[in-house]
């Protein structure tokens, strides 16, 4: 066998193998495709549904779920079944036990937006010997403390 009969066989090969990808690929997009006019008919179904439920529907309400039960029976007709499971309610969300590892860093935030004033800076220590700092006045007609000298008679 020649050079130029193993390259043709190789080159078969490879195009057998392209045609079955190219084949798949489009059932795949069919799929996809079909999936994705079932979903629209759903989602119309469910809006109708909901507008007839809500005392918001039209005089064509009822009709229009009426056509879309009859579009959705000729799609499974021709693709199948349709998966009529109902997506399960989310749990609550559970409180962060202590023991719960703490949430990652936020990422800093990007160079142009802007940015939280920073706090005031604390206070400078007092120094040891500095006399305490004045308390507020006692507001009028509040009792004297209980270690307070008497007050002046007069």
């Amino acid at each position: 066998m020649g050079f130029l009969d193993k390259a043709k066989e190789q080159m078969a090969v490879a195009t057998a193998a392209a045609k079955d990808a190219a084949q798949k690929g489009q059932a795949k997009f069919d799929e996809v495709t079909a999936k994705k006019g079932s979903d629209a008919l759903l989602r119309d179904l469910g809006a109708a549904y909901y507008a007839q439920w809500t005392n918001r529907g039209t005089a064509s309400t009822p009709n229009d779920i009426e056509r879309l039960v009859a579009a959705l029976g000729t799609f499974e007709e021709e693709h199948g079944p349709l998966d009529l499971t109902v997506a399960p309610e989310p749990a609550p969300a559970a409180e962060p036990s202590a023991s719960a590892a703490p949430p990652p860093p936020s990422a800093p935030p990007p160079p142009d937006a802007p940015t939280a004033p920073a706090a005031p800076p604390p206070p400078p220590p007092r120094p040891t010997n500095a006399p305490p700092p004045p308390s507020a006045p006692p507001p009028p007609n509040a009792p004297p403390p209980p270690n307070a000298p008497p007050p002046p008679a007069g």
